[in-house]
Parts: structure tokens; sequence; C-alpha cells
């Protein structure tokens, strides 16, 4: 059976990036849309998974079921093999989701009015993490240059230096910009906030989709001396499981993983699923090859766009996810025209760049893990909504 990512043969009307309601919700119509606007491949998924949950929903049998040792050192298998980091001292904690991780940590490591730093333009959900549990937001916004994204490590000095914020969330590699950090960015904030008492929590969901030759570089792999961390992992993004599959909480720091583990017992969190289980164990270990067909896929939807994308539009190249981070500005659209702009004249469901923060105006964020000729019919939108624009 072939490993290479490839169309669907069914139609994706029923799921989530695709549903008319939701579609019409966030950019006031439906039909004859192209949704790329969620973070999830577009391609029909590897088939090892699919029969892994196919014969767990064979078994007949769907009750409680103790998580064998196998499924994480699945995980860590595979981490030793793709990214030389093996779990050696480090406790490793099951979560029903990043946002579960990173609001549980929140709450345990941090008090009400306290800051939680983070640097926009940046995935939508943090910011509402923090402020729903009464935690300041403060930012340290993302530098773009001639050569790319790039953190102020001055200002994340000057704020980790303010005794109130205690924790800094780590987009690592960065949705939606795509830099995969390298590990001299990472030991220059893992010091900064070792010297201020921050937090580290890395959210390295998206770090199996480093584009070569980009390599990711795990923040916890680097032996950082004196900083307190944890970083979120799973194959939620890598194999586009996201609707079945737990996360994972990795640290160094035994009582931080108490403290997740016990918040986790008391509301439930660390419960089974039985095809979660399944498809969390295939993935790592049978989805290599689909991952770098995945990988390769995006590699070549990238270079189609640097090659085709209209004079005004510019494609901020990533290293890493398969997001593409387009750049509107030339076009001098107000936020909201852009986005209407978007839907009604390209016929394409893009997510904003606005939501990712204010320094994501201006921006939108498309899904390249797609069928080619999905990403060819996006060009072509934009390109003929641009020839349509008035003088």
């Amino acid at each position: 059976m072939s490993t290479s990512p490839r169309v669907p043969d069914h139609p994706r009307n029923t799921a989530f990036a695709a549903d008319p309601e939701t579609l019409a919700g966030h950019f006031g119509e439906a039909k004859g849309l192209l949704p790329l606007w969620v973070a999830e491949p577009y391609v029909e998924l590897a088939p090892e998974v699919t029969a892994a949950l196919i014969s767990r929903a064979g078994s007949g049998w769907y009750g409680y079921e103790v998580r064998p040792p196998s499924v994480l050192q699945a995980f860590w298998d595979w981490m030793a093999a793709r990214h030389s980091w093996d779990g050696t001292g480090l406790n490793t904690s099951v979560s029903p989701s990043v946002g579960t991780s990173v609001g549980v940590l929140i709450e345990q490591l941090t008090e009400r009015g306290e800051g939680v730093i983070l640097q926009p333009p940046v995935f939508t959900d943090f910011k509402a993490l923090i402020s729903s549990a009464g935690r300041t937001v403060v930012r340290n916004p993302l530098v773009l240059t001639e050569d790319g994204y790039r953190m102020d490590l001055e200002d994340l000095a000057a704020k980790a230096a303010d005794p109130t914020n205690r924790m800094l969330i780590l987009c690592n590699p960065h949705n939606p910009v795509g830099r995969v950090w390298t590990a001299a960015e990472l030991t220059e904030v893992a010091t900064i906030c070792a010297r201020h008492g921050v937090f580290v929590l890395a959210d390295e969901i998206h770090g199996d989709l480093a584009i070569p030759p980009s390599k990711f570089t795990p923040f916890g792999s680097l032996g950082h001396s004196g900083v307190s961390w944890a970083s979120t992992h799973g194959p939620i993004k890598t194999f586009g499981l996201a609707g079945v599959c737990d996360t994972l909480l990795v640290t160094d720091d035994k009582r931080i993983a108490e403290l997740f583990q016990t918040r986790g017992s008391q509301l439930h969190l660390n419960r089974n699923n039985v095809f979660a289980v399944a498809a969390f164990e295939a993935a790592y270990r049978s989805g290599g090859a689909w991952l770098n067909n995945l990988l390769d896929l995006v590699a070549t939807n990238l270079t189609l766009l640097e090659d085709q994308l209209p004079d005004d539009i510019n494609l901020i190249t990533p290293e890493g996810t398969y997001l593409a981070w387009l750049d509107f500005r030339k076009l001098n659209m107000d936020v909201p025209d852009l986005s209407k702009w978007l839907a009604s004249s390209a016929r394409l469901a893009l997510s904003p760049g606005h939501w990712f923060g204010r320094e994501g105006a201006g921006f939108a964020r498309m899904t390249v893990a797609a069928p080619t000729k999905q990403i060819q019919e996006a060009i072509d939108g934009l390109a003929n909504a641009i020839a349509e624009r008035p003088e």
C-alpha cells in the first residue's frame, strides 16, 4: 500500500475546515470557497493509522483500557530516531490537548493578575487561555526583518525582568510564521528566563514538520541550566489526528509533572480513549515514510507559491509547519476589507492574520499540506482577484 499522501476519495464537506455553517460564520459565506484555513493535512492520512483504527473498531469492545507502556515508548523511539532526543531523566504525561496543558500550567504556576509572555503573531488560543484564567497577556512581538522573523531578545529580557511576569509560551516551530528556532536562539531564551525565574512552556506540537534543510531542536534537548520548562508534543499535527489522539507534556521537573498529573486526576483529564491509543502508537511506529512524503509535498507547494504568487503578495517562506504566511500589505486593504476580498473575490477561506495578534494585520495563513492542484487553484484565485481590482 502506498504511503504517499493523496487527495481523499471522499468529499470533505463534513470536515470542520469545510463545514458550511463554520465557513459562513467565519467568512460570511460558504458556497464555492476553497477551505485552506485549518492547520491540518488536507490529504489522505497514513494508511497504517487508518488500518489500526479499523482494526480496533473491529474488535467490538470499547470499554476501559489501560494505556500500555509501548504507547509512550513509541513516541520516545520516534523522537530519538528523528530528533536525537530520548526520554532519559524526563517525565512524560498524557494530556487531552495542547490547550489543556497550557491552561493547567497557567493555573498551577501563576497567580491571577500575573503576566504570561507571548510572541505575536502567534497561535490564537494562547491569548484566550491566558485571559480566561485572569492572567495578563504580555506581548513580546516578533520582528519581521529582510531575513524573516526574529525574536526581540532585548525586549524579552526587559519583560522577563518584571517579577510579575512568570511564564513564557514559546512556539517552536512557530505558528503561524513558520520559524524553526535555532539551538542558539533557544539557548538565549533559556538564559534570559533562567536569570529571571520565568517558566518556559514550549509548544512543540509542530516539531516533526521542520522543512529540510531546517532542523527542529526540542527546547528540552539542550540541557539548559537553571531554567524551568515543559513542552507539548504528540501526533495530532504531524499526522492529522487532532480529532482522535491525545498529546503529551514533557518536563525534567518532577514537581511540575506531579502538579499537572494531580490536576489531571482531579478533572479526569487522563482517561484513555481506545482509538487514541491505537492511532497514537501506529503513527509513531509506522508513519515515517508517510511523513517524509508529506514534507516533500509541502516543499513542492511552497516552491509553487514562491514561483507563481502575484507580485503584490509575498510569501514569508516557512522553515517549518505546513502553513504559508502570506503578506498582502502591498494591497493597502484594511483588515475587514482584506478578509472580505479573500472570500468574495479570491474565493479562499484563509485564516486572517489579525486572528494571531495585531502584528498579523495585512497577512493571512494558508495550509499547504494539500494536493498541489488545490494550491494552484488558490494561486489562480488570488491572481484573478488582483486582476479584477479597480485601478
